[in-house]
Formats: structure tokens, C-alpha cells, sequence
């Protein structure tokens, strides 16, 4: 009888291993929902710097269609634009001068 205790223990014990193995390895084991964890962390963090970028492009688009400074201002800076009654002076080129020490 001795024996027959310790063959159903050690399939009963065999079993347990492959529930276990099977447990973490399968495809929606342990590993899977590690991985899965893993990459909802990251489309999260991705969807909150969209969800910043898309503020600041509506805050943009908002001053480009009300406030005209602003407009002006990205027509100066992007555009090269200059205002009436302005005068652009370009410095000569200078040569290089020697610093004295």
C-alpha cells in the first residue's frame, strides 16, 4: 500500500507542476498578463502626452483665429514678415577682430 501512496503522490505532485506551468506560461498565463500590464502602461502614458498635445494645438488654433498680436507675432517669427513703416538693417560683415588678453 506504501507504494501505491507514493505513485498517487507523485502524479498527484506531477499534476500540480503542469497546472503551474501551465498557469504561467500559457497564452493567458501569467507572463501574457504581465506583458499585457506592460503595454496598457504604455498606451496610457502615450494617450495622456496626446491628450497634452492636443490641448496646446486647440490653445494655438484658438489664439490664431481670435487674437491678432498673436498672429502676428507667428508672421514675424515663421514668415520673416515685417511690419509697415519698418526698416530691416543687416549689420556689414565685420572681420574678425583679435581679443587682447
Amino acid at each position: 500500500m506504501m507504494t501505491r501512496q507514493r505513485i498517487g503522490l507523485s502524479v498527484a505532485l506531477l499534476l500540480l507542476a503542469a497546472l503551474f506551468f501551465f498557469i504561467i506560461v500559457s497564452e493567458h498565463g501569467l507572463l501574457d498578463l504581465r506583458l499585457l500590464k506592460t503595454e496598457r502602461e504604455r498606451l496610457v502614458e502615450e494617450n495622456r502626452h496626446l491628450n497634452r498635445e492636443n490641448h496646446t494645438l486647440s490653445v494655438e488654433i484658438d489664439r490664431l483665429k481670435h487674437d491678432p498680436q498673436y498672429i502676428e507675432s507667428v508672421a514675424r517669427r515663421e514668415l520673416g514678415m515685417v511690419g509697415k513703416d519698418e526698416v530691416i538693417v543687416k549689420p556689414s560683415a565685420q572681420p574678425d577682430r583679435k581679443v587682447k588678453k
